[in-house]
């Protein structure tokens, strides 16, 4: 085809692609971009490209830590130009992260200027801030000039940068990382640095140590933000396999503020909240305003370098019930996705705790063997050097007349190195044939023709021959850590036990197991009856029924228990044993209902009760025991102050029983001829004085208070004032005037007693 001018056109050539290849091929090359190239950490370091471009780009720029910062738009400007050709932002926030010790265990980066905060707060813009290498970052920066590692060209083919740094810190575990890929995501927790390191450690000792093992040294995460992992049964499970999940929960005590009421104050917050505290606060006040939970009056962010979070609670209510509460429906407890997903040998692989700490092993092992090797190198170049030195020495008049006999350097290094003589001027036959005998290598002979006459000095020579002295050693030290793995874990070792004194710290998280917990929604405090019938069926009901109750309808409660409808109903039985069941636990009936069996709402079993009354009224009053062996005891009702509900209350002999508990309010035992009274099966009884009863705490016996014949027991107790006529046993009233008052502990007398 040609034109109108005859000029030759080329024919457009068309290609035909199917699209759903072209579809697939170019979406699996973005993939693996992703996935290798920017979301993913290498195993080794533990860093992604972005992050170390940047912390190679501010070793090119010399901020080490002892230099002074410089602007992060700088850093970003170099780091953007010469290796990650992306966007300016996402280098700053990778910047960022790298300085925050509230996400990192160890920042890598020194921040100088607003860099945000844990409240979730946005660093500067990179024109405002700066920065510089941390401490922890130069462990991974050190000796990237020794050759340790490969350099791979940049983007452009402009500037060389490291495919990997010859990191000397197990980073990927100490500082944690996450990432989204295309279809896959890399969440690893943060660890303490010293568990860490004893860790890797132990598996340096043995390299066939279990997982289990491994976590003696490496228990858990330790989040910076500190918290409680609740649920560490979890955790084995999770390093064997490295999948799962971990609950975290933020840090809580109970404060005592005034008017009797009470704080939740919290301390420290799940790692999941970390850079957004702000939002975990403003969840509490949306649960307070939204009445979630009525029991809060106020919410308070009292932060300063330390986290204090102040929930102010109502008075007079269950403040652990709303902690329960809080831990269920705000982010107070949250759950942490682990997927210890890392790249290795440019696959993505996922990892467990093991291989983890296998795999920073084996590439210290090989950094240190290229580390040593380059030092073996060095070191049998400089000795060579140093021997040619010591040789000249001795030959110095010669190699001067050389010198002085050549046209050319040239000339001269031939002669030194090869004993090539023609051209030269000599003022003796003699000195052409020794110099004909000269075969210094060509690194000794730069050296000789380097050096200063000064190096002639005796001097001098003789630190030739210390130094000399030392290289030998020096590569006898080399090639001895060069040919036994065991010494060369010992120098990985000793390396590790200088960063765990240098960075070590204390464990911040708390691990434990804790119990579930369940959040009651509280109901209004008021006023209420249990009403107990002789066969144990419970009921409550609220003042305002009860008040309107006749007596016929009371008449079958044996118990009418006045108490708060947040207070519990204690249970005595025949056993010895105390059971409590809240107030809330018993059903709200109509009077006439029959209400449920006691045995229902506790794990009372087939015991026998004795004595009914409210939790409150424990603080009120003492209590008399008696058992059928005829032992008595007064305890302080404060003896049984307790949340569980179910304890002893009193010690028991084999086979004994309590057979009556007496509630002595403080008038009762103050009141002057109060009388105890014990009958027996065999119709004995015996009367004697109150105060002869003793105080004693309840996992005591107590005393005697009867002396009873072979195959008699107590079968009632009574407590009776001088005007008292009568004590009640199994339905039938018994004289109290005929019952003889003796010395407690002695023996009953036998009188008919029934009126």
């Amino acid at each position: 085809m040609a034109d109108k001018n005859n000029t030759s056109v080329k024919t457009a050539e068309l290609l035909q692609l199917d699209f759903s290849e072209e579809m697939k091929t170019s979406y699996r090359d973005y993939a693996v971009n992703v996935i290798i190239d920017r979301a993913l950490p290498d195993v080794r370091d533990g860093l992604k490209p972005v992050q170390r471009r940047i912390l190679y780009a501010m070793t090119e720029l010399g901020l080490d830590p002892k230099k002074q910062h410089r602007k992060s738009a700088r850093i970003v400007g170099d780091t953007m130009g010469k290796y990650h050709p992306h966007g300016d932002s996402s280098i700053y926030e990778a910047l960022v992260h790298m300085s925050e010790d509230f996400s990192l265990s160890l920042p890598l980066i020194d921040g100088h200027g607003n860099f945000g905060s844990i409240d979730g707060d946005p660093a500067a813009a990179m024109r405002y801030t700066e920065a510089k290498l941390s401490e922890g970052a130069m462990t991974m920066l050190e000796n990237l000039d020794h050759d340790l590692v490969d350099f791979q060209p940049n983007f452009d083919n402009m500037e060389k940068e490291p495919t990997v740094l010859p990191a000397m810190l197990p980073n990927l575990l100490i500082n944690g990382t996450t990432g989204i890929a295309v279809g896959m995501a890399t969440n690893i927790p943060p660890h303490n640095t010293a568990e860490v390191i004893d860790g890797c450690i132990a598996y340096l000792d043995d390299p066939e140590i279990t997982v289990a093992e491994l976590m003696r040294y490496i228990p858990g995460p330790d989040f910076p933000t500190g918290g409680v992992i609740v649920n560490a049964d979890a955790l084995p499970q999770i390093y064997e396999t490295g999948e799962g999940k971990i609950k975290v929960r933020a840090k809580t005590v109970i404060e005592n503020v005034e008017y009797g009421r009470k704080n939740i104050v919290i301390t420290e917050i799940p790692y999941t909240s970390s850079g957004n505290k702000q939002k975990l606060v403003e969840s509490l006040v949306d649960l307070m305003k939204n009445k979630t939970f009525e029991e809060i009056s106020d919410v308070r962010d009292e932060s300063s370098k330390d986290i204090r979070i102040v929930v102010e609670v109502k008075k007079d209510r269950d403040v652990d019930n709303l902690l329960n509460g809080l831990f269920k429906k705000s982010p107070l407890e949250d759950t942490y996705s682990v997927n210890l997903l890392a790249v290795k040998q440019q696959q993505p692989i996922v990892f467990n705790l093991k291989s983890l700490v296998g795999e920073f092993i084996s590439f210290q092992e090989e950094i240190y063997t290229k580390e040593f090797k380059n030092r073996l190198q060095k070191a049998n170049d400089r000795l060579e050097v140093v021997k040619g030195l010591l040789r000249a020495t001795d030959v110095i008049d010669l190699i001067i007349e050389i010198l002085r006999g050549c046209s050319s350097v040239k000339q001269a290094k031939d002669c030194l190195t090869k004993g090539i003589t023609e051209g030269i001027k000599f003022k003796s036959e003699t000195s052409a044939k020794e110099a004909a005998k000269l075969d210094f290598t060509d690194r000794q002979a730069d050296a000789i023709l380097a050096m200063q006459l000064s190096r002639l000095i005796g001097l001098e020579i003789m630190k030739l021959r210390e130094e000399s002295d030392t290289i030998t050693k020096n590569i006898a030290e080399f090639e001895k850590i060069l040919g036994s793995e065991k010494e060369l874990h010992k120098v990985i070792k000793k390396q590790l036990l200088e960063f765990k004194k240098k960075f070590g710290r204390d464990r911040r998280t708390e691990i434990t197991v804790a119990e579930q917990t369940n959040y009651v929604v509280e109901e209004r405090i008021e006023d209420i009856y249990v009403l107990i019938d002789k066969f144990g069926y419970t009921k409550s009901v609220d003042m305002n029924t009860y008040s309107k109750a006749s007596s016929e309808q009371l008449t079958d409660f044996v118990y009418q228990i006045k108490m708060r409808s947040n207070d519990r109903l204690c249970v005595f039985t025949a056993e010895g044993n105390m059971y409590q069941v809240k107030a809330q636990a018993i059903p709200r009936t109509r009077l006439k209902d029959k209400g449920t069996l006691i045995h229902q709402l506790t794990k009372i079993g087939k015991e026998d009760v004795i004595l009914y009354t409210g939790f409150e009224e424990l603080f009120e009053c003492s209590f008399l025991f008696a058992t059928k062996s005829g032992f008595v005891k007064i305890v302080s009702g404060i003896e049984f102050d307790t949340t569980r509900t179910q304890v002893s209350s009193t010690k028991l002999d084999d086979g004994d029983l309590l057979v009556g508990i007496a509630k002595l309010s403080a008038t009762d035992i103050l009141a002057e001829n109060r009388k105890v009274i014990l009958y027996t099966q065999a119709g004995v009884s015996l009367a004697f004085p109150l105060e002869e009863v003793a105080e004693f705490k309840k996992t005591s016996r107590g005393v005697k208070g009867i002396a009873l014949e072979k195959d008699d027991k107590v079968v009632c107790l009574a407590v009776v004032s001088p005007a008292d006529e009568t004590f009640e046993y199994k339905g039938k009233a018994l004289s109290a005037k005929k019952v003889k008052v003796r010395k407690r502990g002695a023996k009953g007398q036998k009188t008919t007693l029934t009126i």
